[in-house]
């Protein structure tokens, strides 16, 4: 039996292989998968087991699960793909008799306007029919989603934006990477789906405060309407479709989709989440 974890070339599932290493998981009963293993050479030098699995491959998926695994799903990024690539996954668990699957989902995802938790509901759905345990992580937002906007702030000193005065309980990638280890870990967490997010919720007004400690000059919030920071992502180069998912996903802010501080994950970790400012700085200076 072992923990299985998907996606573990990526930033997050590799954080968890981390986190599982950390939390006291032996090495052997550990296995980091990913498209390709060669991806993920420095997690077998921790003395993981490494395996293709492939979303898109069922064969691979199959021959990388066992009966009594713990498969942590970590959900793909491929917009328009996840249903199937995690139907594939949940299948393969079953099939094999895996003891649980754990699943990184989205915030109040079968309840929410959110413009990405369409596929996470349904993947949710499909875990619930399938008849095999689990436990579902919705996630909140990253911090690291904002490394970007210290670029802009460096640049102009000025970010705009149409979140008015929303607010978002982000947490470091880090912190949810914990949460993923300890709930695998754990089988008393088996049926229970927690909403994850950071113990505060910032502004952006406190967003532009931490962008301007990192960079050394000023940097202020503009609040504009969606139609203005339409035209205005359009100008700087995005497409309509990602400009539009910007916008979209500031109007979900707006209305207060992203500020929930329910706790769980620092009850999950047993310490208090990664402060925004110092997440920031972290990711910034890790690039």
């Amino acid at each position: 039996m072992s923990i299985v974890v998907t996606a573990t070339s990526g930033p997050l599932g590799s954080l968890v292989v981390q986190k599982l290493l950390d939390r006291g998981a032996a090495p052997a009963d550990v296995v980091a998968t990913a498209r390709s293993t060669a991806k993920i050479a420095s997690l077998a030098e921790k003395g993981v087991t490494t395996a293709e699995l492939d979303y898109s491959k069922p064969e691979t998926i199959a021959a990388a699960i066992s009966a009594g695994d713990v498969v942590v799903l970590i959900s793909g990024s491929e917009v328009g793909q996840r249903v199937p690539q995690h139907q594939a996954v949940i299948d393969a668990a079953k099939t094999a008799g895996a003891a649980r699957i754990v699943y990184t989902s989205a915030p109040a995802a079968d309840d929410t306007t959110l413009v990405v938790a369409p596929e996470h509901k349904v993947t949710e759905e499909l875990l619930h029919a399938s008849g095999v345990p689990f436990t579902i992580l919705r996630n909140g937002w990253y911090t690291e989603n904002y490394v970007p906007q210290v670029a802009l702030g460096r640049e102009h000193g000025q970010l705009a934006g149409s979140a008015g005065d929303g607010r978002v309980s982000s947490a470091s990638r880090a912190d949810y990477a914990e949460a993923a280890a300890v709930v695998a870990l754990d089988d008393s967490y088996a049926g229970q789906t927690l909403e994850l997010s950071g113990d505060y919720a910032w502004s952006f007004p406190e967003l532009a405060e931490a962008i301007s400690g990192i960079v050394g000059r000023e940097v202020t919030y503009v609040d504009v309407t969606p139609e203005q920071q339409l035209e205005i992502l359009k100008g700087a180069g995005l497409d309509e479709g990602t400009a539009g998912f910007v916008v979209a996903l500031d109007g979900n802010i707006r209305d207060g989709l992203l500020g929930h501080t329910p706790g769980d994950l620092a009850r999950v970790i047993g310490r208090p989440t990664t402060p925004f400012a110092e997440g920031l700085a972290a990711a910034v200076a890790a690039q």
